[in-house]
């Protein structure tokens, strides 16, 4: 693969990153101003079966989890600055923490999806926009090319990077 064409790859990752980042900021911010949900047309209703009495607490994971996370995980992919907190959580020694993160980030956001699906018993278009997004990032960062530009030599050392 060519260079310009795993830069591309590279940044269509730092993309999906920052429209995860985006939405989840948005939505989050209106989850936790009116936690009742009325602002985003979302009754209690829909979370009567889960852990919460209302939207606060979704609202600051969707903004923490799925807002500011790829922020940084896209910063991170961008630069490739070395986050010694992030590499003790980091499963693959041979990849930059931020190639890592992404992989989580799209994990994450497949689990919260299945889970919201399962806790108000239905599944709308925008459950199908996150779901496909989840699976995308991850698709991404599986390239040959994408995985190549966040290959760490292991003789660096993981403080190294």
């Amino acid at each position: 693969m060519s260079r310009s064409k795993e830069k591309k790859h590279s940044n269509l990752l730092i993309d999906l990153q920052l429209f995860l980042a985006v939405g989840a900021l948005f939505g989050g911010s209106f989850l936790i101003i009116d936690p009742s949900g009325e602002l985003m047309d979302m009754p209690l209703s829909l979370i009567e079966q889960s852990w919460f009495s209302n939207y606060f607490i979704p609202g600051l994971f969707l903004v923490t989890l799925f807002g500011v996370m790829p922020l940084i995980i896209a910063w991170g992919l961008y630069k490739q600055w070395a986050w010694s907190s992030a590499e003790k959580c980091n499963l693959f020694a041979n990849m930059h923490w931020s190639w890592t993160f992404t992989v989580y980030s799209g994990i994450a956001l497949i689990l919260w999806i299945t889970i919201q699906v399962l806790i108000i018993d239905r599944f709308i278009v925008i459950h199908f926009i996150y779901l496909a997004l989840g699976i995308i990032i991850i698709a991404v960062a599986m390239l040959p090319g994408v995985q190549k530009m966040y290959k760490v030599s292991l003789n660096e050392g993981r403080e190294g990077r």
